[in-house]
C-alpha cells in the first residue's frame, strides 16, 4: 500500500499543534478533527459551526479532486444534544443522497469553550 503521506492544506491555515490536516494512505484520506476555531462561526450555534466545518471539508475534497460524495465515515463530537435537529439539517444538506457511515458522540468540552462541534472524516479518493 505504500507509505502514508502527511498533508496540510494552506487554504485552511497553519496547523497550531502536533498534527496534520490529513493523512493519505493508498486511496483513503483520514482527516483530522475540524472545528470552527478561528472562523466567524466560532461563537455561533452548532449549525453555523457545522457549516464552517463543511466548508473546510469541501476545501480538502476539492484539493484532492473529489467531493463530499466520497465521504466514507464521519465521527461527530458535540458538547450538547440540544441543537441536534439543527445539526441534522446541516448534515442532510451537505451529504445529500450520499450518506456516510457516522458516529455521534457527546463530550463534556472541546479544546475551546466556544466550540460545540468537531468532525473528523474518512474520504475515498478513488471512487
Amino acid at each position: 500500500m505504500g507509505i502514508a503521506e502527511r498533508k496540510n492544506y494552506p487554504q485552511l491555515g497553519e496547523v497550531k499543534g502536533p498534527y496534520v490536516h490529513a493523512v493519505r494512505h493508498g486511496e483513503t484520506l483520514y482527516i483530522s478533527g475540524l472545528t470552527a476555531f478561528g472562523s466567524d462561526a466560532q461563537k455561533e450555534g452548532i449549525a453555523a459551526q457545522a457549516k464552517a466545518i463543511f466548508h473546510q471539508l469541501n476545501v480538502i475534497a476539492s484539493a484532492e479532486g473529489t467531493s463530499l460524495h466520497a465521504l466514507l465515515k464521519v465521527t461527530i463530537f458535540v458538547t450538547s444534544l440540544r441543537e441536534i435537529d439543527a445539526l441534522r439539517a446541516v448534515l442532510y444538506r451537505h451529504f445529500g443522497d450520499h450518506l456516510p457511515a457516522s458516529s455521534l458522540v457527546q463530550v463534556s468540552q472541546l479544546f475551546s469553550p466556544d466550540l460545540s462541534i468537531e468532525i473528523e472524516a474518512i474520504l475515498a479518493l478513488n471512487h
